[in-house]
């Protein structure tokens, strides 16, 4: 399958299925409600990987954020999702995959006007793997210590993705 024939899962105000899209055409200044993830990439060493979206990507290009995000296929379960998109962007397998923020959920418009508007449950994974980015979806990449990470999001929201900034605040509001 090739990223023009990827689909997405549309969903309605609750979260649930309606329907599917090509993944090509939903993100526009009208994208509809859509399911995607977001994953938080540690190494052995607790350091968190961050990346920088290639300067090609339609939303937010050249922006540092997460380690990756993706959308599930129609049927395909999360999990498998992850795995694949890790391998796929960042030619990395996972392990320890858990689910964080099981109801984020985000809307924002680019400086072009292109929305982002996902339900997105944030989950968090750890790496042993050097990672071997795909240029076409990541400019350069990262291992960072968390808390720098919060520091310089703070510091410079406008260089982070919008979902970043967000996910960060839930994050940290949701440690014991």
């Amino acid at each position: 399958m090739t990223d023009l024939d990827e689909r997405v899962v549309l969903l309605d105000d609750d979260g649930e299925p309606i329907g599917t899209t090509l993944k090509s055409t939903v993100h526009t200044t009208e994208t509809p409600l859509h399911l995607a993830f977001s994953c938080h990439v540690r190494d052995l060493d607790g350091r968190l990987l961050v990346t920088r979206r290639a300067l090609s990507k339609r939303t937010w290009p050249g922006v540092w954020t997460n380690s990756f995000c993706g959308h599930p296929s129609p049927g395909e379960d999360m999990a498998s999702a992850i795995a694949r998109r890790a391998n796929d962007e960042l030619g990395i397998v996972l392990s320890d995959l858990r689910l964080v923020l099981p109801d984020f959920r985000y809307r924002a418009v680019d400086a072009g006007g292109i929305v982002e508007n996902e339900v997105c449950p944030v989950f968090s994974a750890v790496t042993a793997d050097d990672v071997q980015a795909d240029p076409d979806e990541v400019a350069e990449h990262r291992w960072v210590d968390p808390g720098d990470l919060e520091v310089a999001v703070s510091m410079a929201p406008w260089a982070f993705s919008p979902w970043l900034n967000l996910q960060l605040v839930e994050l940290a509001t949701a440690r014991p």
